[in-house]
């Protein structure tokens, strides 16, 4: 008997130990709780009323105000939820003989597409009692079913009202009354180093806010958008955040989030948040949706010139100080600035007070306003200050872009711009010189043709079988092509047809 007392304890021992050392931390955590934290001075708990004085107390008022912020803007955030339908193929595997000498028809659906369900989430902000709700065109973009979701959890199904892939702006409109919404704000006023907070649904995480700073404004030329003139901030801007609020101190929107610059994905990519976030400017964003809600498209601004950028060396020709501005290279007979007595050679340095540092902000500036509004440059002619003012057309459904060629604005060709083909041009594709047509300078990915998988480079060499020649060609051809659309493409100095649908299916 004692014996295997013994041989029970030695095998036991570490079963037996652990369960006596629980035994004794519950005795102990019971003493504290009953004799209080005075009892055994060793385990008093700290415990007192913390820093206090005015300027504690100044970071109080601090705090308060960013959570009335908070709880007065998230009600009126939307979680989008998308759902995309797409139809894939079976594998060709599944027809080969080999395969059906053992399996027969067993897989004999081969080749019938099947539906297959994407599903993706981003933000929105709604800013109309009627449920009227701003967002990012790539969040709600080939989305076949859009789904509402408000920070008291209702849910609602939502069509789209319109799209502009341009700007990256989208409009969608749920049923709804008395709605929670959030005010615009001036995103003109906004200086950098003012404080900011981004609202938005990162990473499928709901109803989130983050504060910051603006780092810059007029940011441009990084290959997000076709017109950019983004707000930079470090109030953290993750996937999922896009089509969010950027928010003043006032509670008003001053900004739609729209992209990061994440070293793992490169601009616009959907890495890590590295302290790098853009949003489009409220008065930018405000235009577009409004145009969209009123006529379904955007009436932007024209000038009617062709600029560039300057160097140094252009800088010096046209007496320029630096290479802050724009040159102009070309006036439209008749257009707006040769009305206003603007002239080639001049280099325009502000637009409305704001400072150019070169065409894509330029052409950003120019597209925001508002047709038929007067806008001021300042210009050198000559070296020679002189303030000129401009009153904006409609910007046409073709138009001259900054590098000399024509984008399309509407249409299933809408988003391509092209150049005449040129014998220089020909050698650098390396396409012998028989080769004729346009080639594409500039491709707006998003938009059917990009979406066919057209690229910068291809030569449109005829549309709907008709031969194109020249920029001219293309845009009397384009404009008036509807639905789907053949286009023969030359490639590398291969030719091929395309067909271009006009929902980029």
């Amino acid at each position: 008997m004692r014996r295997d007392m013994k041989t029970f304890l030695r095998e036991n021992f570490l079963g037996i130990s652990l369960t006596m050392i629980g035994i004794l931390c519950l005795a102990v955590a019971a003493m504290l709780h009953w004799a209080g934290p005075g009892y055994f001075p060793g385990f008093a708990l700290a415990d007192g009323p913390g820093l206090s004085g005015p300027e504690f107390d100044d970071l109080e008022k601090q705090n308060r105000a960013f959570e009335k912020i908070a709880q007065t803007v998230t009600p009126a955030i939307a979680n989008i939820r998308t759902t995309q339908v797409i139809r894939v193929q079976q594998s060709p595997f599944f027809a080969d003989p080999f395969f059906r000498q053992f399996f027969g028809d067993m897989f004999g659906q081969y080749g019938v597409p099947r539906e297959q369900r994407e599903h993706s989430l981003g933000s929105g902000v709604i800013l109309s009692r009627d449920g009227y709700i701003i967002t990012n065109h790539h969040v709600i973009a080939k989305a076949t079913e859009i789904e509402v979701m408000m920070s008291d959890k209702r849910i609602f199904k939502a069509k789209v009202i319109g799209a502009d892939p341009r700007s990256d702006v989208a409009v969608i409109k749920i049923e709804g009354k008395d709605l929670p919404i959030v005010p615009w704000g001036d995103s003109d006023s906004l200086k950098p180093g003012a404080i900011v907070m981004a609202f938005g649904n990162p990473f499928g995480l709901s109803f989130t806010v983050t504060r910051g700073s603006v780092n810059a404004v007029g940011r441009s030329g990084l290959g997000i958008e076709d017109y950019e003139d983004f707000i930079q901030t470090d109030a953290a801007i993750n996937p999922g955040n896009s089509g969010g609020a950027l928010v003043n101190v006032h509670g008003q929107v001053v900004g739609i989030n729209t992209a990061i610059l994440s070293p793992s994905q490169g601009q616009g990519g959907q890495g890590g948040w590295a302290g790098v976030g853009f949003a489009i400017p409220s008065n930018t964003a405000r235009h577009i949706m409004e145009s969209l809600i009123k006529t379904g498209k955007v009436q932007r601004g024209y000038i009617g010139i062709n600029a560039g950028d300057l160097n140094p060396a252009l800088a010096r020709q046209f007496k320029v100080p630096d290479v802050g501005g724009v040159l102009v290279n070309q006036v439209e007979p008749n257009g707006p600035a040769d009305k206003a007595g603007l002239k080639q050679g001049d280099v325009i340095r502000t637009f409305n007070g704001q400072k150019l540092d070169g065409t894509a902000r330029f052409r950003a500036l120019i597209a925001a306003a508002s047709p038929g509004s007067s806008v001021t440059l300042e210009i050198l002619r000559d070296g020679k200050p002189e303030n000129i003012k401009v009153t904006l057309d409609v910007q046409p459904a073709t138009v001259a872009g900054v590098d000399g060629g024509s984008a399309l604005m509407e249409g299933t060709l809408r988003g391509i711009m092209v150049q005449n083909l040129t014998p220089s041009i020909r050698e650098q594709l390396g396409l012998p010189p028989s080769t004729t047509g346009v080639v594409i300078s500039d491709l707006d990915p998003n938009a059917p043709a990009g979406q066919a998988g057209l690229q910068p480079g291809d030569v449109v060499q005829s549309i709907n079988r008709r031969p194109v020649g020249t920029v001219e060609d293309f845009t009397e051809m384009a404009a008036q092509a509807k639905g789907e659309v053949l286009l023969r493409v030359n490639r590398q100095g291969r030719s091929a047809f395309v067909v271009i649908n006009p929902d980029g299916e």
